[in-house]
Formats: C-alpha cells, sequence, structure tokens
C-alpha cells in the first residue's frame, strides 16, 4: 500500500513538471485580463490600454483591460492577488499599489511582496502641478505665499487616496510649510473636471491627461514633479528649479502577476512587455505624453520597487499623510 502511494506521488509530480514547460510554450492560448486600479480617460488607463494593443499584437491573444477602481488601487492588487498564478490574470500596478499603500493604509488586503511577482517596468514619468486660472498664482513661489496667507482654504483634488498625485501633494506641503484641503476623487477626470469648474483651486496632475487642458488655457500649469523638464512641457519648471529644491516624484507603472506564477510565463510577460515598450508606437505615444521607459531584468524592477517602498514610508512617516 505504501508503495503504491509513494509510486502515484511520484508519477504525479513528473507529470506536474512536464507540464509547466507546455504551459509556458502554450502561454497564452486565451484571452488575458489586465486589471487597471483606476477608472477609465485616467493615465494609468492610458498606459494600460496601449501596452494591452501592443501585447495582443506580441502574443497572438486578447489583452483585455478591467478597470476596478477604488481604495487608491487597494481592490484591484487584492483581486490580482487572489487570482489563479496561471498568467490570465495581470495586474497594471503604480506606484501607489506598491510603493505608497504599503505604508499609507495600515491594513492592506494584499501583500505587495509576499503575493505579487514583478515582471516588468511599462512607463516612468512626472506629474504636474497645475491650478485654475482664475488662482492668483503664476509661479510656485506665489502658490506658497497664497496658502500660507490662507491656510486650509485652497482645496487640492487627487485621484484618490495614496495615488502619486495625492502624495505628490502631501509632498509639497511639508516641504512648503503649506497646508491645503485635500478632496480625494474616484480617478484623476473627476478631479480635473471640478479643477476646471473652479470647485476645487489645484492639483497635482499625471502629465498625459493635464497637456490637452494646458494647451487650451482650461487649467494652468506651475511645475513639473521630475528631476528634469519635460521635452512635453519646456517651459514649465521643475519644482526644484521653481524654489522647491530636492523635489521629485517619478510616477510609474508596472505589469505584476501573483505569486508562483510559473517562471517561464513570467519570462514571456517580461519579454513582451519589453518589445511592447520598445516599439516605435508607444515610444512615440510616451514622448508626447511626458512619460519614457527603461529596460529592467525582472530581478532589477523587483529590486527598484522594494527602493520606492522604503522611500514612500519615509515619506508617508514625515507627512503624517492617513487615508481621508
Amino acid at each position: 500500500m505504501l508503495y503504491r502511494l509513494l509510486s502515484g506521488l511520484l508519477a504525479a509530480a513528473a507529470i506536474t513538471m512536464l507540464a509547466m514547460p507546455a504551459l509556458a510554450q502554450s502561454y497564452p492560448s486565451r484571452p488575458v485580463r489586465l486589471v487597471v486600479p483606476f477608472p477609465p480617460g485616467g493615465t494609468a488607463d492610458v498606459f494600460g490600454r496601449l501596452l494591452a494593443q501592443e501585447m495582443t499584437q506580441t502574443l497572438g491573444q486578447p489583452f483585455v483591460v478591467d478597470n476596478r477602481a477604488g481604495a487608491g488601487g487597494n481592490i484591484a492588487a487584492a483581486a490580482v492577488a487572489n487570482a489563479a498564478a496561471d498568467g490570465y490574470t495581470v495586474l497594471l500596478g503604480t506606484i501607489g499599489t506598491h510603493g505608497i499603500n504599503p505604508s499609507l493604509y495600515g491594513n492592506l488586503p494584499y501583500s505587495p511582496r509576499k503575493d505579487f511577482q514583478p515582471v516588468a517596468l511599462v512607463s516612468s514619468g512626472a506629474n504636474v502641478l497645475v491650478v485654475h486660472p482664475d488662482v492668483p498664482a503664476r509661479t510656485v513661489a506665489e502658490l506658497v505665499a497664497l496658502a500660507k496667507r490662507r491656510p486650509g482654504q485652497l482645496m487640492m483634488g487627487s485621484s484618490g487616496n495614496g495615488s502619486s498625485i495625492h502624495m505628490s501633494g502631501e509632498l509639497f506641503q511639508t516641504m512648503t510649510g503649506t497646508r491645503f484641503t485635500h478632496v480625494p476623487y474616484r480617478g484623476g477626470s473627476a478631479a480635473l473636471t471640478d479643477l476646471m469648474g473652479g470647485r476645487i483651486q489645484l492639483m497635482f496632475d499625471n502629465v498625459p491627461t493635464s497637456l490637452p487642458l494646458i494647451a487650451k488655457g482650461l487649467v494652468r500649469p506651475l511645475a513639473v514633479t521630475s528631476a528634469r523638464r519635460l521635452p512635453a512641457l519646456p517651459d514649465v519648471p521643475t519644482l526644484a528649479e521653481a524654489g522647491v529644491p530636492g523635489y521629485t516624484v517619478t510616477n510609474w507603472s508596472g505589469l505584476f502577476v501573483p505569486a508562483n506564477t510559473p517562471p517561464k510565463v513570467v519570462d514571456r510577460l517580461h519579454d513582451a512587455v519589453r518589445k511592447a515598450v520598445s516599439s516605435n508606437t508607444l515610444r512615440k505615444r510616451f514622448v508626447e505624453m511626458g512619460a519614457d521607459t527603461q529596460a529592467m531584468s525582472t530581478t532589477e524592477f523587483t529590486r527598484f520597487v522594494d527602493d520606492e517602498m522604503v522611500r514612500w514610508a519615509r515619506i508617508v512617516k514625515l507627512s503624517g499623510a492617513r487615508p481621508d
């Protein structure tokens, strides 16, 4: 009896080991769900859809965008963390889900380290500080002076608690000694709508979604959060240039899969992402939207994500930010 049991276990293990290469070679054999943690129309959604188009062409199966907004990206991340580790449910993780939220939220419904395998960096960009045209401030220095004269009276919108938009504003307040009233929305598009309508006075927004509004004069840019000026906004200074030395925020996104996804599937996805973001089409769109990307191995991207969690833990603690 014991001999038969051991033989059966060994046979099952052998079948599993043989099946894993077959799984990787045939992957993907059906549509893949790309979960985006913010609503349609925002920057994460735009990048997700651009990536999905390229991944569909590269891998020969549809990559279908599934927008799961809410809780600063936590709802989407938790959904993918609990999905089957087979490569058919993947997450467009962000600086929020895997950089800021682990220290901002006291009880995350997922573990960014234990529940996920980082695959590849997708995009790296900046945010831009924009104000309503009626706000009497044309420079960062003038905005800081106005905020200090009217502490708590200026309304600062964001795409939700824990987003890079929210935390860019928290860091700005900490470094300038100002105080705004934070108004979180379910996505950046809703916040921009209220900014254009004058119901809020300012926000840090992802560059791609603000660019067309800046061009039409519907919002006024004061500075960008990157270390260098952006080709898409060459006349807009960095925050360091505008009088906030040392201020930088890089708004990034990347592909993640549930932990224990077969390594060969992870490698296939990684190679497909690198091919997608290196395509002339995607690179051109990224530059137009004030974003970029850089080649990282899976190991390098994992280290990058760990470093971001450490960095934002310090910033969250220093700012005293909490989910509203």
